[in-house]
């Protein structure tokens, strides 16, 4: 499997800037390049990486999605006079010429082909292309809103004629609508184009009916286009991955893609004048991370928007470090999805449901009129509330994302003797009871002093504390019996005051019942036994009617149920216990280890049977960060699993905000919910 992660960069790109006074076009500046790349150099990230020369892209590569007439109009621009290139300016949309730019545009064409290049032939695992022009505006015969040429299009199409590729994913977390993305791809099934962008009603740039939740596609790319519009400011982490775990993860899995596409723009970063949002740079780690078990791992992101200097810069280096392969940090300001976001969640699942199997139980759109297609404000109203809004973007400060620190050991194993240790992990044993009069070792042992179940259970929880001091990141065990370790490992992690514990159990067995709401403890069981009802908000059976073994129902649990509860959870702990017979495939298996990875900074213990010694190397790959081998094109779940899934999430939901999918009924439905600005310190 490919390994390393490419950094695609050049200076030549910052070679060119606005000659002239327009407001609208000041803040595309070189310095948006050289601060990404001096911060990735001053945190040692850029040294990681695998740099890759930039090359020009070539005409007959431009012209995969641009006209041949806009291409050699763009090519006079380097031969024009400061009169000329405004008025060729004039043409156009939000963007501006200058000599350079042609040069500068196909270095940025060429630098994405590059990294795909680098990624398709396995040079790499995946990458980050830093250029300038960015490309996601730029349509086939028009340059728009800074953008000459446009970057990621030009590279699906090379992708797919180049590689034969079948389907390519393009993900646009850009804080604009990419809308000539959306025009390339519109009538295309072998691209799924998602955006989310800042919307209002139509009220913000561009200003586009298309970009609308039911824009969808067209003829037989109908489905394939998937805009989530943002009609307020002040989005949330909570808004950004609430979408991901209820629209785009879901469809993206359906779909399969072989190669995932980032329009990396972060201008929807807080701090962002532009954007207006408040996503702190550190959730970039987080989308970036569940977006790297797609496609066995071939994800590149290329630098889109981003106007502040210094959430730029943090968002950059959060991307590159998760494409590293490093834990993402604990996820920050998790409070459920603002009523707006909701709405907007709302819409989109409704208007995709004809054509993605994972979203046919989404709700109708809502009874009252609460679509993105109504303007709910007076004019004059808005416009008082956008200068408020404004003032406190300008004013607003955030905490410099914490310092990601990877432990020496990526994983250890306690194994039997009989068992090799995997590559790349190391064997973890314990000579002597690190506390003799330790209780869990006691409960554990309660029948009997065996000296083997001692030596496990003295491993287990010297294991379990390293992890606790971030000595070691993620561990895996085989063990004689499953649910005792299980049960030891629990009251040993739920005694120390800070930590929290989510078990996820694969499979009927016995789980540790959390007992109180004291939150130590979330146990999630999946399997295809109906057990007692739900003792309390923190025990959460699935009872699936394959249990495990039916691929679309299981994913469907684990997208729709398990990560959104694990993210608002926050565990300082993840334990992994699969059952003797879950059922459950190794690819299935191993997808599921690489998503929760996400959670509690990697710290991930996986518990199994000795039994079970044939899972170790693709749950070892897993824990060691290898992605995970396709899955497929998923088919339909079961229905009777999409009842009981939908039935256990409207009881949850109340409880867990990030399980919502619709925004609370209210007596009027104009009642729009506002968020104040998050109150933080100075980075």
């Amino acid at each position: 499997m490919a390994a390393g992660t490419a950094l695609i960069y050049d200076e030549e790109m910052t070679k060119y800037k606005l000659l002239w006074v327009d407001p609208a076009c000041k803040i595309e500046a070189p310095e948006r390049l050289t601060v990404s790349h001096e911060a990735l150099v001053r945190s040692g990230l850029a040294d990681r990486c695998v740099s890759i020369p930039v090359r020009e892209a070539t005409d007959e590569d431009i012209l995969l999605v641009h006209s041949e007439e806009y291409l050699e109009a763009v090519k006079k621009t380097p031969y024009m006079t400061l009169e000329d290139l405004k008025e060729f300016t004039l043409h156009y949309g939000d963007v501006y010429f200058h000599p350079n730019i042609y040069h500068c545009a196909k270095l940025a064409a060429g630098a994405t082909l590059q990294l795909v290049d680098s990624v398709m032939m396995a040079k790499v695992r995946n990458g980050m292309a830093l250029v300038r022009p960015p490309g996601h505006h730029s349509m086939r015969s028009a340059a728009n809103g800074f953008c000459v040429f446009n970057n990621v299009a030009i590279a699906a199409q090379y992708a797919k004629q180049k590689y034969g590729l079948k389907r390519v994913l393009i993900v646009d977390w850009d804080v604009h609508h990419g809308q000539g993305v959306q025009y390339c791809f519109e009538d295309d099934p072998s691209v799924l184009y998602f955006s989310w962008h800042r919307y209002e009603h139509q009220k913000f740039w561009p200003n586009l009916r298309e970009s609308d939740f039911d824009s969808v596609g067209k003829e037989k790319g109908a489905g394939f286009t998937i805009n989530v519009p943002w009609n307020d400011v002040r989005m949330q982490n909570s808004d950004y991955l609430s979408v991901f775990c209820h629209v785009l993860l879901p469809v993206a899995y359906e779909f399969s893609p072989d190669l995932v596409l980032v329009s990396a723009g972060f201008d929807s970063a807080i701090g962002d004048p532009e954007g207006e949002m408040c996503a702190t740079p550190d959730i970039f780690a987080h989308l970036t991370h569940l977006l790297m078990n797609l496609a066995g791992g071939k994800v590149c992101a290329v630098l889109e928007g981003g106007y502040n200097l210094t959430s730029l810069a943090q968002s950059v280096c959060q991307t590159v470090q998760t494409l590293l392969g490093e834990p993402a940090p604990r996820p920050a300001n998790l409070e459920g999805p603002c009523k707006s976001a909701l709405e907007s969640l709302h819409c989109v699942r409704s208007a995709h449901r004809q054509y993605w199997s994972c979203l046919k139980h989404a709700a109708d759109l809502p009874a009252c009129d609460i679509s993105t297609k109504r303007i709910k404000l007076a004019e004059e109203e808005e416009n008082m509330d956008k200068q408020e809004e404004k003032k406190s973007t300008e004013e607003n400060v955030w905490s410099q994302p914490p310092k990601r620190i990877s432990p020496l050991i990526r994983t250890a194993v306690l194994l039997p003797d009989d068992v090799p240790c995997p590559d790349g992990c190391q064997h973890f044993s314990s000579s002597q009871d690190p506390d003799p009069h330790n209780k869990q070792r006691e409960n554990f042992l309660k029948n009997g002093d065996d000296s083997d179940a001692l030596t496990t259970v003295s491993s287990l929880i010297g294991l379990v504390k390293k992890m606790e001091k971030n000595e070691i990141c993620s561990g895996l065990a085989l063990v004689h019996d499953v649910s005792m370790a299980m049960m030891c490992v629990v009251q040993h992690a739920a005694a120390a005051l800070s930590n929290r514990v989510l078990v996820v159990c694969l499979g009927d067995g016995r789980v540790p019942s959390p007992g109180t709401d004291d939150g130590k403890t979330l146990v999630m069981q999946i399997s295809n036994k109906k057990s007692d009802e739900q003792k309390c908000k923190y025990h959460i059976p699935v009872c699936l009617k394959q249990g495990c073994g039916d691929m679309s129902g299981f994913m469907h649990a684990v997208l729709g149920l398990l990560l959104p509860l694990g993210y608002e959870y926050d565990p300082s702990l993840v334990l992994l216990v699969q059952m003797p017979d879950s059922g459950l495939s190794d690819s299935v298996w191993q997808h599921l280890i690489g998503l929760l990875q996400g959670l509690a900074q990697g710290h991930t213990l996986v518990l199994m049977q000795e039994v079970e010694g044939a899972c170790v190397r693709p749950t070892a790959s897993s824990l060691l960060g290898e992605a995970a081998p396709s899955l497929g094109q998923l088919h339909a779940p079961l229905p009777e699993d999409v009842e009981a899934i939908e039935s256990l999430r409207h009881k949850l939901k109340a409880d867990w905000k990030l399980l919502q999918t619709t925004a609370p009924e209210t007596e009027d439905c104009d009642e729009h919910r506002s968020r104040p600005w998050p109150v933080s310190q100075v980075f």
